[in-house]
């Protein structure tokens, strides 16, 4: 399980996660799940449960697992108790599966989880992805500019990592990706072709207000939350050695 602010890449962890083991990757996606008629959710999760099965080794993917087991907590007054009944058949099926079927799910909002989730036995390990530090910011600045086309060494990493404290990873690539269309959209009225610069990505920036700052108390009892009840997904030393990195 994975747990965080979003935007800092738990998504892509995993995604990632599948690639290392090099298994396939299968999202599930809940909204399909439910269905109009009397026991079609649990027939559909039923049949998502004996694909993965069948194509296992393999990745399942439950991405916002709080929205996608919402209803769990619900007295059945609203769908007659559905969300509770495919609630639990999820649960035994992760209690006593047998298949080399690896679970990721990713969360937000940790509070609208039930505790009989996070148990050890349902998921092995619950991560926390706070927002990235000093090295992190600059690792993922050089990530985007490339990722972009452009040369990384043609930009102040480190004081781009500086002027970003309390951004995502996703708010950091909209911020480059604005600054292109910036630097487009002068080059365009003198008539020439512009780069973009760190002064671009400065223009930006001042009028970028990051998620941390929107949802600061959000954020705030989150972090709080995390705090001695899961493991932080980065180690001292992969900060460490992304510091090392960065210099």
């Amino acid at each position: 399980m994975i747990i965080g602010i979003s935007g800092c890449g738990k998504s892509l962890s995993a995604k990632v996660t599948a690639n290392v083991f090099g298994v396939p990757l299968l999202k599930l996606d809940a909204g399909k799940i439910y269905g109009g008629l009397v026991g079609q959710s649990e027939s559909n999760l039923r049949s998502v449960i004996q694909t993965a099965e069948a194509i296992s080794p393999c990745c399942l993917w439950l991405d916002e697992a709080e929205k996608a087991l919402s209803g769990s907590k619900s007295s059945g007054s609203t769908d007659g108790g559905t969300s509770s009944r495919v609630f639990v058949t999820f649960l035994s099926w992760m209690q006593e599966k047998k298949s080399p079927v690896f679970v990721v799910a990713t969360a937000n909002d940790v509070s609208q989880l039930p505790p009989e989730l996070l148990r050890k036995g349902r998921f092995d390990e619950l991560f926390f992805v706070d927002l990235p530090n000093q090295a992190e910011r600059e690792a993922i600045w050089e990530i985007q500019i490339g990722k972009h086309g452009r040369n990384p060494k043609d930009f102040d990493l480190v004081q781009l990592g500086r002027v970003t404290d309390g951004s995502t990873g996703s708010e950091i690539e909209s911020a480059f990706i604005e600054a292109l269309y910036l630097a487009f959209d002068s080059g365009s009225e003198a008539g020439e072709e512009k780069e973009p610069t760190d002064l671009d990505i400065a223009r930006v920036l001042t009028e970028f207000v990051p998620l941390s700052k929107l949802m600061a108390e959000q954020i705030t009892g989150l972090r709080h939350w995390a705090k001695g009840r899961s493991r932080l997904a980065t180690s001292p030393a992969v900060e460490k050695g992304l510091r090392k990195i960065a210099v």
